[in-house]
């Protein structure tokens, strides 16, 4: 497996591990819709929520939120979409954004951002 694929999984490890420790109840990882991924899809209350994990190396500090393009906010939605409309669900649902740091010392930082951005596609 390439370095940052190794490096990727761990991000959605450490992510998913983050959610069950908030109370998320996980409902699948990896989801696949075409050429869409969505990384994690999992329960909070009574939304549904779809998460981004972005995980990176080094010092560079990008905001998470403008690391997911436009593109693969209107990819992220229309799988969502397919997500809701093929089980039938009528659970609000959300976008969250977790971005997972590997520092050089080999440490993690994880930022969550819930409710990232909205479902509403930009024309």
């Amino acid at each position: 497996m390439a370095k940052h694929n190794e490096l990727g999984k761990i991000g959605e490890e450490m992510a998913v591990a983050h959610l069950q420790k908030l109370g998320y109840r996980i409902r699948l990882t990896n989801y696949l819709v075409g050429k869409a991924e969505i990384d994690i899809i999992a329960e909070d209350g009574e939304f549904i929520v779809f998460v981004e994990v972005k995980t990176r190396t080094g010092a560079v500090h990008e905001n998470p939120i403008e690391t997911v393009t436009t593109r693969k906010r209107k990819m992220l939605i229309d799988a969502a979409d397919f997500y809701i409309n093929d089980r039938g669900i009528e659970n609000e649902s959300r976008f969250d954004i977790i971005a997972v740091i590997k520092n050089k010392n080999n440490t993690y930082k994880l930022e969550h951002i819930p409710d990232a951005f909205n479902g509403m596609t930009e024309s």
